[in-house]
């Protein structure tokens, strides 16, 4: 059964979205069965996945207000064992148009549990608030990533995230856990740096990540291209990060289980996925149109 890991932070810019796109395609690198769920009405983990823009698509945004289930609007990406829940910027509407309506913030966990069975992880990209969609999220979650810088601002603003964590907790979903807690864009140089990330060690202890993710320009290139970084440049500081991070998140949930190096090349055509999750036909012609490519990790 999957475990559900929610990237999460009602502050903007610390890299939720890069988290959420990349742990994903380490997971799905090392043969894991993954689900990206963009939740995020900007669709930017949508986009950095190589699916472009399309309002007739089934989305996050028709799951939870019922047109459509989530089996239907799952998609395939680059990757063999990784597929996306797309979003819509109508998913914004989701924060008035559900107001009213009965169990509002169990419509994404009510949607994924037939999901459950047929992934390793499913990783879910927040929105920057702590509005229903956020809500959603956590409620579907097993656990939060809390992304965030090495900064002051940051160490006062996690203490709302924090707060709502132990409400959802106590009133809507009492196995939530916080799965830990991820410096991005860490320069490990300057002093500030240091002083945030003993605060946090002695805040947050063993949820805090070992991992840091650097500052990368091939990190903060590979969106345009519509790729995780692991295909855009395997070889990158970034891309070796995630898997980094893939493999501290492997080591507490399946014991015994590696995530390999990355290959030295990372050019490989993917199999067609299972006939049940995707349909066979027109999985061929979106490979054919994207020129289609996995990584094999076990180099």
């Amino acid at each position: 059964m999957a475990r559900i890991i929610a990237v999460a932070n009602q502050k903007g810019g610390v890299g939720k979205t890069t988290t959420a796109i990349n742990l994903s395609a380490s997971f799905a690198a090392a043969k894991l069965n993954t689900l990206l769920a963009d939740c995020d009405p900007q669709s930017n983990a949508t986009s950095g996945l190589g699916l472009g823009k399309d309002p007739e698509r089934d989305s996050t945004y028709k799951v939870l207000i019922g047109q459509c289930q989530a089996m239907a609007a799952l998609k395939p990406s680059a990757l063999e064992h990784l597929f996306v829940l797309p979003a819509h910027k109508n998913l914004i509407g989701v924060n008035f148009e559900l107001v009213d309506a009965e169990n509002r913030e169990f419509r994404l966990r009510d949607s994924l549990v037939p999901l459950r069975d047929r992934f390793n992880f499913m990783v879910l990209d927040c929105p920057p608030a702590l509005d229903l969609l956020t809500l959603n999220a956590l409620v579907a979650a097993d656990s939060v990533l809390i992304t965030m810088q090495a900064e002051y601002f940051a160490l006062e603003g996690i203490s709302e995230l924090l707060d709502t964590i132990e409400r959802i907790r106590a009133t809507l979903n009492s196995r939530l856990e916080i799965e830990g807690v991820l410096l991005t864009m860490f320069d490990e140089r300057t002093n500030l740096a240091q002083q945030v990330t003993e605060e946090l060690k002695r805040f947050f202890g063993e949820k805090l990540f070992r991992t840091t993710i650097p500052r990368n320009i091939r990190l903060a290139e590979a969106p345009s291209h519509g790729k995780p970084v692991l295909l855009y440049d395997s070889k990158s500081r970034g891309a070796e990060s995630y898997l980094q991070l893939a493999r501290e998140i492997t080591a507490r949930h399946m014991p015994g289980f590696a995530v390999p190096e990355p290959a030295e090349h990372a050019e490989a055509v993917a199999e067609e996925p299972e006939a049940q999750v995707v349909n066979a036909p027109r999985w061929r012609r979106w490979r054919e149109r994207n020129k289609l490519v996995t990584i094999d990790l076990k180099g």
